[in-house]
């Protein structure tokens, strides 16, 4: 089970169907459910992944070019400060 805001709660829930197959249940308070086979299930967690991913590239990216404009020294000045002390 998965808060996903306010009170809608997401179920997953392994299921399995008339035949015996195994199904992937994802119900949203009983007002909606996917029933996916474990392969649908798969590239659904693939690209739930994936878009997390960029998502947080995206958000370091911004934070990065934040720092940039503030005049607070990026990662790499800071190395390359530190690789320069010792460089002697």
């Amino acid at each position: 089970m998965i808060e996903i805001e306010a009170g809608a709660v997401l179920d997953i829930n392994l299921k399995e169907d008339d035949h015996g197959r195994d199904r992937v249940e994802l119900a949203l308070q009983g007002s909606c459910t996917l029933n996916l086979t474990p392969h649908q299930a798969r590239v659904l967690a693939t690209e739930l992944i994936m878009a997390v991913n960029r998502a947080e590239v995206r958000n370091n990216l911004k934070h990065s070019q934040n720092m940039v404009r503030s005049g607070q020294p990026t990662a790499e000045h800071k190395r390359g400060v530190f690789s320069q002390a010792f460089a002697k």
